[in-house]
């Protein structure tokens, strides 16, 4: 049993993630900063049942402070969340291009980094996040050579779509310049 949730807000410099594994009778705790060296705490039980019962109040807790689920830094990512994430940097886009930094261009970059947890330094300044379209861009063709390619299926029913939906790919083989094409 494992989560993986992250609170990001851009504007207040917020960009942490925190995670919760039960392993027998432990419940193993790591938090910090996307990108950066976790804390770690270990909560040792005398049965497993008590594991877990801690493990659920833990994530509880930290859902009510505002951490949404999502998935550990540059590990894996479902086709669905790349497709998703791709949507958001299309949203990005225009708001880049013309330097308009409003609420809608920070609620599009808090979603963004929400689905795809992204190393951003110690000090976010989420007018520089994307500095030119050409940032943009080059995300979107990073995430865009993730996406299996569309294979044509004859007699392909509905459930077999959502399996190849549900397909994880892993982040992995892009380097630590993902974030900037600099």
């Amino acid at each position: 049993m494992e989560t993986y949730l992250v609170y990001v807000d851009a504007v207040r410099n917020s960009n942490k993630f925190w995670s919760a594994k039960v392993e027998g009778t432990q419940v193993t705790v790591k938090w910090g900063r996307v990108g950066y060296q976790a804390q770690t705490k270990i909560h040792s039980f005398n049965s497993h049942q008590q594991a877990v019962h801690k493990y659920h109040n833990l994530v509880f807790e930290k859902k009510s402070k505002g951490y949404q689920k999502s998935q550990p830094q540059i590990d894996s990512c479902s086709v669905v969340d790349i497709r998703k994430a791709l949507q958001i940097l299309k949203t990005l886009r225009p708001y880049v291009a013309t330097r308009n930094f409003n609420p809608g261009y920070i609620e599009a970059l808090n979603e963004y980094l929400k689905l795809v947890p992204t190393p951003l330094g110690m000090q976010i300044n989420p007018h520089t996040v994307y500095r030119t379209v050409a940032d943009v861009d080059h995300q979107i063709q990073l995430l865009t050579s993730l996406l299996p390619s569309p294979t044509v299926v004859i007699g392909q029913n509905k459930k077999e779509v959502q399996k190849v939906e549900v397909q994880m790919v892993s982040l992995k083989s892009i380097s630590k310049n993902f974030w900037r094409n600099i």
